[in-house]
């Protein structure tokens, strides 16, 4: 029973600092995006800011200009919406705005999403 509970104990222990090591990595990634994108609240660039974006709804910064497409698309920006979009956004929103063909390996999609929950908890 003990040698459960300590296994237990390392498995939480060691998935905390895994998923560290993965917003990590997703902070560098998120050069890419911050060609566009602000991490500051209110800051708005080519692109909307991204602080905070996980649970936003889609196309909804009052200080930012959407395209129509955006505006009506209806996500909600969940990991899973946000991984799937920077995969290939015209797929997920067409005709929407954003001049970027989008991130292939999913490794590194799943980081720039773990930065983006951790950066803005």
């Amino acid at each position: 029973m003990n040698r459960i509970l300590i296994f237990t104990a390392l498995i939480f222990f060691f998935s905390g600092k895994v998923l560290a090591q993965h917003a990590s990595r997703g902070q560098k990634l998120f050069g890419e995006c911050a060609a566009c994108h602000s991490e500051q609240k209110g800051v708005q660039s080519i692109g909307p800011d991204l602080h905070g974006v996980i649970g936003r709804k889609a196309g909804s910064l009052e200080d930012f200009r959407y395209s129509p497409a955006m505006k009506r698309s209806g996500l909600t920006w969940t990991p899973e919406a946000i991984e799937a979009y920077i995969a290939d956004p015209q797929k997920v929103v067409p005709q929407n705005r954003m001049p970027y063909a989008g991130m292939a390996d999913a490794r590194d999609r799943a980081d720039l999403v773990a930065y983006l929950k951790e950066a803005f908890k």
